[in-house]
């Protein structure tokens, strides 16, 4: 329940269109709903401006349909991330309006329109191996109402091709880097621009890489000013932080 349902419910109370029976069932399920196996936060909107989003993975079928049946009881969109295509064939059996985004494993249920603002996030990925983690953020983004900018595949081992795009990522409000490897992009693209940097290290590389281990400690031990990092992998938690900064007044 957002701030703005809460106020309307208050207001038709006062005005006599809802009897207060009729409004304290409307209120029972706030702040949240227990299922059991999960309590499903309706007030965080309200708290942080953004609705919960559920994280699937581990989740059984039947516990990402119900939660995703409770939250659409509420005028709120919906998203759940580390999501596979039976979780969605569940989803929509009973929202047929859910959507699926095979490659950032993302499930949405759009509920209400966002005001986009004309700032832009730009996510840009050191290689095609990448893309995975960077369409989670992308996805993110875009379901959190941003218009994103997709730079992928510029890497430091042509460093040419990120050079071309530079005015294109400079008009953006906030970059999201996203490397393996020795996750160097990072650095090289914040001592470039005059924006925050997200990094995201990701798991692809060769042993030595060890999981993402080599581009994490890379990146948080970039001499590049501005370069803040996110955990290994982590799309979801870089894409909702560029929202956070590119909706600021």
């Amino acid at each position: 329940m957002t701030k703005q349902e809460l106020e309307k419910i208050l207001s038709e109370v006062k005005t006599g269109s809802k009897s207060i029976d009729q409004a304290l069932e409307e209120l029972k399920y706030f702040p949240y709903s227990d299922l059991g196996f999960a309590r499903i936060d309706h007030h965080r909107e309200v708290r942080t401006g953004y609705p919960e989003i559920v994280y699937c993975a581990g989740k059984t079928l039947d516990q990402v349909r119900e939660i995703f049946r409770v939250m659409a009881e509420r005028e709120n969109n919906i998203f759940g991330t580390r999501a596979n295509d039976e979780m969605y064939k569940a989803v929509k059996e009973i929202l047929p309006d859910a959507v699926y985004y095979d490659v950032a494993r993302i499930i949405s249920v759009k509920k209400k329109q966002t005001e986009i603002p004309d700032s832009r996030i730009a996510v840009v990925t050191a290689g095609t191996s990448d893309i995975p983690v960077a369409e989670e953020a992308a996805v993110t983004a875009e379901l959190l109402g941003n218009n994103v900018v997709r730079i992928y595949d510029a890497g430091v081992a042509g460093i040419h091709r990120l050079v071309d795009k530079l005015p294109d990522i400079k008009n953006c409000r906030v970059v999201i880097v996203i490397a393996g490897m020795e996750g160097a992009l990072a650095s090289v693209v914040g001592g470039l621009v005059d924006k925050p940097v997200i990094a995201v290290p990701t798991s692809v590389g060769y042993g030595a890489n060890f999981g993402g281990i080599s581009a994490l400690l890379a990146m948080l031990t970039s001499c590049s000013s501005g370069v803040t990092v996110v955990n290994i992998d982590n799309g979801f938690g870089a894409g909702f932080s560029a929202s956070m900064i590119n909706r600021l007044k």
